[in-house]
């Protein structure tokens, strides 16, 4: 694994950003977390309303601020997305938890998203948030392990109506 590093959107990583967008939606896999989901045909636009949900701007009601960060490598490719909810409302509490991250189809099963959560976990402090709440469905095998290699101890879990068990880690930074 290259060197990564964690960096806010960008207009000057269009194409980058643009090429991972792509990829994740070709495999027609849900999009996680739910900012790679925004649509980036406007990407100058896209872009401005990441930046300004981490400064709580512009917010759909019952939203909380949120920073957004893209994991690249030197070449500057857009690897993975995070989505850090500086707080947690109920609904956050039980099926969000404070970060959502992904990685793109083609670099999985690499260590990118341990690298990922790492160093999200710094940036999660920078925000004075030193308790963070990670989820994941029972069946995401990859996520239970990544999550626990960066300390994530088990809590209680959440059942969905729909009968979809919801894993609650906690990890203190």
């Amino acid at each position: 694994m290259g060197h990564v590093s964690l960096l806010k959107p960008t207009v000057n990583l269009e194409v980058e950003y643009l090429s991972f967008y792509q990829e994740w939606k070709e495999s027609g896999e849900e999009m996680i977390p739910w900012v790679i989901g925004k649509d980036p045909s406007d990407f100058g636009a896209m872009v401005e309303s990441l930046l300004q949900s981490e400064k709580g701007m512009n917010l759909p009601e019952g939203w909380v601020p949120d920073s957004t960060f893209w994991l690249v490598d030197r070449d500057q490719i857009v690897l993975g997305v995070v989505n850090v909810r500086h707080q947690l409302t109920e609904k956050l509490s039980n099926l969000g938890g404070h970060i959502g991250y992904g990685i793109r189809p083609s670099a999985r099963r690499k260590g990118y998203a341990a690298e990922l959560l790492a160093l999200t976990l710094e940036k999660v402090k920078e925000l004075g948030i030193f308790k963070v709440l990670i989820v994941c469905d029972q069946g995401n095998i990859a996520s239970k392990k990544t999550i626990r290699r960066n300390g994530g101890v088990e809590g209680d879990d959440f059942v969905e109506k729909s009968g979809n068990t919801v894993k609650r880690f906690w990890i203190e930074v």
